[in-house]
């Protein structure tokens, strides 16, 4: 088989199973597992698919987001793990800017005994807020369909209003070369905004988001603290490391 043919072979592979081990692609293609490697990174290079640990996967399109309740579904041990690490971070009189989203949403349980006040753009962390006592402010914006996110001009006028110690971010792209990205512009600057106005920065991301380039900027790695949990494949973390501070967490 041509390199070519290969290369449409492994996409037409992942296309129908979305994640594939290394060496399924090796037995689908009868190729020996040094030349699949060397096609996953060529293939990767042209941003077709991205590495994940012991396999490959295809990217998203860059303007792709799942709702919510897709997202509150998947990697839910990961995403609690991730949680529970980010709650360590928080003093007793912080002020929080949570952002909408899965992974910060599952921040929410272990702030109960801590004396904190938190700012937020995500409809469903309110109700959940209220329900643990935690002191919130809700900024104004347009609801966003999917996501649940207070997103738009009013929101980022909002967020002028506040200066926080600590902001936990939520993010659908992390990739060494493009940065920090989400699917929606209107989201992206709110997160924006929300970093401008903290003085530390955390970005709470499951293994799924590393190697991701959605459609709009929010920034760059070297800008975060990320905490993640282990199974990120070894080059794209080490490339992210020498960037960014990156804790992995134990599942």
């Amino acid at each position: 088989m041509l390199t070519a043919e290969r290369h449409e072979k492994i996409l037409s592979l992942l296309k129908k199973k979305e994640i594939m081990t290394v060496k399924k692609i090796c037995e689908d293609t009868q190729a020996s597992e040094s030349t699949i490697r060397r096609d996953l990174t060529e293939l990767e290079k042209k941003q077709l698919i991205k590495r994940v640990h012991g396999g490959a996967s295809l990217l998203k399109k860059k303007r792709d987001e799942p709702s919510l309740l897709e997202k509150t579904s998947k990697n839910q041990q990961a995403k609690n793990a991730i949680a529970k690490r980010a709650a360590n971070l928080v003093e007793n009189g912080d002020t929080i800017y949570l952002d909408a989203g899965s992974s910060t949403i599952e921040l929410i349980p272990f702030l109960k005994d801590k004396a904190v006040v938190v700012v937020t753009n995500g409809i469903p962390h309110v109700q959940l807020l209220i329900e643990y006592g935690i002191e919130t402010y809700v900024i104004a914006g347009k609801a966003k369909k999917g996501t649940a996110a207070l997103v738009g001009t009013k929101a980022v006028d909002a967020i002028k209003e506040y200066r926080f110690d600590k902001c936990f971010l939520g993010i659908n792209g992390i990739h060494p070369e493009h940065g920090l990205t989400t699917p929606d512009p209107e989201e992206g600057s709110v997160k924006q905004m929300a970093l401008l106005q903290s003085q530390s920065k955390f970005v709470l991301a499951d293994p799924s988001k590393f190697g991701e380039i959605a459609f709009a900027n929010v920034g760059d790695v070297s800008d975060v603290h990320i905490i993640t949990s282990e199974g990120i494949e070894d080059e794209l973390i080490q490339q992210i490391k020498n960037l960014s501070t990156v804790e992995e967490v134990q599942v």
